[in-house]
């Protein structure tokens, strides 16, 4: 994933309004450089109370992975999509060929070990994460391994809004940045445009869910939504 300009990757969870879909333009036509989607999980472990309720609230719906798949295989959006889930279900047999029939060009999966991999990785570009606590040869082997970019963890944290971008996040992004030729990008946190700006004069752009799912819970529609992540990429720019 390479642009000629800062990658802004905003996220949405799949399912958590009966017309999510319609989030996906509104988001590539503020300036999105691709989009995340995240599969809603029972236990995602790793984020805060804001992806936690966006998930609770899509299961609520119905939302299944084939549910969230159907719908992004009749939805057009002329950005990449990246989809993220959980192990226990990106591991299942025919998965990742489910997600590449549906268009799906990449996945993230957080609670994935480094050691299991190999049980994916031939059947889709697995972008891996490194937080600040990775050791150095542990972050190598990850970069070295990871496919499309480099999840940059910004803080030994779950994911949410914050006041303030953590230092951890540019020593981190300035150490991947050194050790790969695969764009680094910056997530948990990034929740005002000033934090991306900053993010971005080391990584190679940032990734935002919270603040946008924050927004949408409120009852925020694509346009409105779209109004925010506009001003992510007057930062960025």
């Amino acid at each position: 994933m390479k642009t000629d300009r800062k990658i802004l990757m905003p996220y949405i969870t799949g399912g958590i309004t009966p017309q999510w879909t319609d989030y996906l333009p509104a988001l590539a036509s503020a300036g999105a450089d691709a989009i995340e989607v995240g599969i809603p999980f029972s236990d995602p472990t790793l984020d805060g109370v804001t992806i936690q309720e966006a998930s609770n609230v899509a299961l609520a719906n119905g939302t299944t992975p084939r549910s969230v798949l159907n719908a992004l295989s009749e939805t057009t959006v002329d950005v990449p999509v990246i989809v993220s889930t959980y192990a226990n279900l990106a591991v299942r047999k025919g998965f990742c060929a489910d997600l590449k029939e549906a268009g799906v060009e990449g996945l993230i999966v957080p609670d994935l070990p480094l050691e299991e991999v190999p049980a994916i990785e031939d059947e889709i570009d697995l972008a891996l994460l490194v937080s600040p606590a990775t050791p150095a040869d542990r972050a190598q082997e990850i970069v070295a391994r990871s496919r499309g970019f480099v999840y940059a963890v910004s803080s030994m944290s779950t994911t949410g809004e914050r006041d303030h971008l953590p230092a951890s996040a540019i020593d981190l992004a300035t150490r991947l940045k050194n050790a790969t030729d695969l764009p680094v990008l910056v997530g948990f946190g990034i929740s005002q445009p000033a934090h991306a700006a900053e993010a971005a004069r080391v990584a190679d752009g940032v990734i935002v869910g919270a603040a946008i799912m924050r927004r949408v819970l409120d009852g925020a529609g694509p346009e409105r939504v779209g109004e925010y992540v506009a001003t992510l990429r007057a930062a960025l720019d």
